[in-house]
């Protein structure tokens, strides 16, 4: 089975050169995701690069979540781009599991098992179990080449999960994923915060399509139509500023308030404004998804301003796959 797009894997050694793990970047700012198991008992780490090129991680870089059986690695970012980490997954996914190659599974169903750390046992609910074949399954059990692998949708090749060489349950002893995001209604855990911060970042910073829409793709199709369609009426040396209007649209965009009118006779600059306002709002540190519709955009069978917004969206997805 071919890979959506074949994702860049680290290996993580002991300073002996002993394999401990894998792992992948996971949002912008260079974050690795392993298994805690691959950094249990380590102070510091080397990270290889598939080429050869790497780093070493002191014990400051390294957040254990023994919990989760997961851990976050700060490195330089090594030259590699993110991942996109996948919405949550039912039972009957299919799956891809890194094994030397990838391998194809399916999600049949979530289990509570036992990671057993140096230190003590852990018992993380909602792992996901993996229909793999048996001689595959025994070999994942306590290997260092497999743990910390990212699981992928098969079809869009974001991460489902992570898979775990250490976990097991009483009938059965590996073959286990385990879930980046919570489930829902899963109660408040101390040591999800790091990984929430992560997972917040690799929404708004890796774009995620599809079914696994966050923030970034969704930042990336909507400021396509912006800067598409407001490229004319923001060109230099058209507009004139006029901060209260200004002031009052930035007001505006801060309330809860759903709707705004911008009044005035033709040619005094409502367009330009309110092309002005939507191409701040779609950049920035902390831009926001922006359309920009107009009134020739809707059409006599449309039910409402959603099909013509579909439309826009449709044909900014287009535009981003041909890229």
């Amino acid at each position: 089975m071919a890979v959506p797009a074949e994702p860049v894997l680290f290996q993580l050694c002991d300073l002996a050169g002993r394999a401990r793990g894998t792992g992948f970047l996971a949002d912008d700012l260079g974050t690795l995701v392993t298994t805690h198991e691959a950094v249990d008992g380590l102070s510091r780490l080397v990270l290889r690069a598939p080429g050869g090129a790497g780093e070493i991680a002191e014990t400051a870089a390294i957040t254990p979540l023994p919990g989760r059986d997961l851990a976050l690695v700060a490195t330089s970012g090594l030259g590699a781009g993110p991942l996109v980490v996948a919405t949550e997954r039912p039972p009957g996914s299919t799956v891809l599991v890194w094994f030397d190659r990838w391998l194809p599974a399916n999600v049949t169903g979530l289990a509570d098992v036992t990671y057993t750390a140096t230190d003590r046992f852990h018992t993380i609910e909602g792992a996901l179990e993996l229909d793999l074949p048996p001689q595959v399954t025994d070999q994942l059990r306590l290997n260092p080449r497999a743990t910390g692998a990212p699981v992928l949708d098969a079809a869009t090749g974001a991460v489902v999960g992570v898979l775990a060489g250490a976990v097991h349950t009483p009938y059965r002893a590996s073959g286990f994923a385990l879930p980046l995001r919570p489930s829902a209604g899963s109660p408040p855990d101390p040591q999800h915060a790091p990984l929430a911060r992560l997972l917040a970042r690799n929404d708004a910073t890796v774009p995620g399509w599809g079914r696994d829409l966050n923030l970034a793709g969704a930042l990336h199709l909507t400021g396509a139509t912006v800067a598409t369609a407001t490229a004319a009426l923001t060109a230099p040396g058209r507009r004139r500023p006029r901060p209260d209007v200004e002031r009052e649209l930035h007001d505006f965009g801060e309330s809860d308030a759903s709707v705004l009118a911008l009044v005035g006779d033709p040619g005094t600059g409502r367009s330009t404004e309110l092309a002005a306002w939507a191409a701040r709002r779609a950049g920035g540190s902390t831009p926001r998804p922006t359309i920009w519709l107009r009134g020739a955009d809707l059409r006599a069978d449309d039910s409402g301003v959603r099909a013509a917004l579909a439309r826009s969206l449709a044909e900014a997805g287009r535009v981003a796959g041909s890229l």
